[in-house]
């Protein structure tokens, strides 16, 4: 079967074309394949040329190492802090990126091995199969940094059982690859010695029939049972605590639960959550909020116009801090502005969703209403309240 490697600049991407498959390799796996500028321009790319070419059938992207992608570049970001519009190049771009991988008009598969966090996620999440193993790990752990759930997240928690969302966007918990199967982010779990096995599979599969490529990932896939502490199975308090209207009354809802026999887990939950950044929390339960009345395309415009207020520090610099704190100077001791939640001023909370000049939104297209519906209900853990 005759192949081509195609290796742009850096080769922080590798593509290669296998007969009608192609495949993307994130490639720097010292850096945990973090999402660089050079990343989205090359990725974007691949996808597009592919999408293109009739002899390209099945997408498939992967991570180097022991990471699929651990997020965004966050060095890249606090040294464009200074600029007079941080990032906006890549960040428009990326979210180009999250729109096309939504809507891919080809097969797509992910084979996640390690960490997929943040927007590392977002090139795991929306493909039509996403394959995960007992080393996976997710989170979206934006708002301890002073962020918040960005790259179509803002979608996607939205639409998952109950409040679990809000839950997932608010503490940054981490999912492995047995819960991520049970909560519906992703379509299978394949025992992580039997990943390259089911790659070799897909390429020899050469096809994107969407069927026969279903087939070939369940010959190595398997059933999965979750841990009896597994958070999914905490479902009634995280529906009854995640479902207040503020953050405040959720802190308070969880501080009461804590009280109950049984309930240990929840005293790292109120850890967290009080570590992290006061503006930051407020932003994200907001947008979560409103992703349930959004479409695709009106959740990622929303998380442009946010990413970007953030980064312009239109209200509070709590995203360079929390960067500071986590990855410059790693002291892990933020200087959040405010540094409680009673002193952010939901006015201003207000002013990060105001939509820009039409000429300055991300222009995607608006009509087509692209709907990830997650894979919950499909998943034999459905059950799980």
């Amino acid at each position: 079967m005759a192949q081509e490697v195609v290796k742009p600049a850096e080769e922080v991407v590798l593509g290669e074309e296998i007969g009608h498959v192609r495949l993307i390799t994130l490639n720097q796996p010292r850096r945990l394949n973090v999402i660089s500028s050079d990343v989205v321009a090359l990725i974007a790319k691949l996808l597009e040329k592919w999408e293109k070419d009739d002899d390209a059938e099945l997408i498939l992207i992967k991570g180097s190492g022991r990471a699929f992608s651990a997020g965004g570049d966050l060095k890249m970001f606090y040294d464009g802090r200074t600029s007079k519009d941080p990032n906006l190049e890549v960040v428009y771009r990326m979210y180009w990126l999250c729109y096309h991988i939504h809507t891919y008009k080809k097969t797509e598969v992910a084979l996640v091995h390690g960490i997929s966090m943040g927007g590392g996620a977002s090139l795991m999440v929306p493909m039509k199969f996403s394959v995960v193993t007992e080393k996976t790990v997710f989170a979206t752990p934006e708002a301890s940094i002073g962020f918040h759930t960005d790259c179509s997240f803002s979608y996607i928690l939205s639409r998952l059982p109950g409040h679990l969302g809000e839950y997932l966007g608010l503490t940054g918990a981490r999912l492995n690859g047995k819960e991520l199967v049970a909560a519906g982010l992703v379509t299978h779990f394949v025992p992580s010695e039997k990943l390259l096995e089911l790659e070799n599979r897909l390429i020899n599969l050469n096809s994107g029939e969407q069927n026969a490529v279903k087939s070939a990932i369940e010959e190595y896939s398997t059933d999965v049972q979750i841990d009896e502490k597994s958070v999914l199975n905490k479902r009634a308090i995280i529906d009854e605590c995640f479902s207040k209207n503020s953050v405040e009354e959720i802190l308070t809802s969880l501080e009461s639960e804590a009280s109950n026999e049984g309930n240990d887990w929840i005293v790292n939950v109120l850890e967290g959550l009080k570590r992290s950044s006061p503006t930051a929390l407020k932003i994200t339960l907001n947008s979560i909020r409103e992703g349930r009345k959004q479409t695709l395309a009106q959740c990622l415009r929303k998380e442009f116009r946010i990413t970007m207020n953030i980064l312009r520090t239109i209200i509070s610099g709590d995203v360079y801090e929390g960067i500071r704190a986590a990855t410059i100077d790693k002291d892990n001791a933020p200087n959040w502005d405010p540094s409680t939640l009673e002193a952010v001023d939901e006015e201003k909370i207000k002013r990060i969703f105001e939509p820009f000049a039409e000429d300055l939104e991300l222009n995607i297209p608006l009509g087509e209403d692209f709907r990830w519906e997650g894979k919950y209900e499909d998943s034999p853990y459905a059950y799980i309240k």
